[in-house]
């Protein structure tokens, strides 16, 4: 009987894990956890008034399969993050709740990105009135 040599190979893995932010960043690319993008994706509904069937529909998706990244079961992959976000009028940083480099950057980023996603679910005549809300701030904060 022949003796049988089996080699292992062994290799090692420097790995850095961080928490920035809430976020957790391993070797330097940010993790996102999928539960934000569930709750995005629902908040996104909500903000265009319309329900998960519609926006798979809009996304071209087969509704099963939406509702399990509404549900955060499943992670789509890059390409259709892409499609979900263009089709829901946002941006795939919104839905995955990434933040900018400045935090006071990120904020206001985060809040203009919050308020032009509003903007799509109003009607011309809503959003008039939302500007003329901001210029009379703006104006009354140079009155001061």
């Amino acid at each position: 009987m022949n003796p049988t040599f089996q080699f292992l190979k062994l290799q090692f893995v420097v790995i850095t894990l961080h928490i920035v932010r809430g976020q957790i960043v391993i070797n330097g690319e940010q993790i996102v956890p999928m539960d934000i993008l569930s709750k995005r994706l629902r908040e996104r509904a909500e903000q265009l008034g319309i329900s998960n069937a519609e926006a798979a529909r809009r996304v071209g998706l087969d509704e099963r399969r939406y509702a399990h990244y509404v549900a955060g079961r499943r992670e789509p992959d890059l390409a259709i993050l892409v499609r979900i976000a263009l089709s829901l009028g946002t941006t795939p940083n919104w839905l995955l709740g990434v933040a900018g480099h400045a935090d006071g950057v990120a904020e206001t980023t985060d809040l203009l990105e919050r308020f032009a996603n509003a903007a799509n679910g109003m009607t011309l005549e809503e959003l008039q009135l939302c500007i003329i809300l901001a210029e009379a701030i703006v104006a009354a904060k140079g009155r001061r």
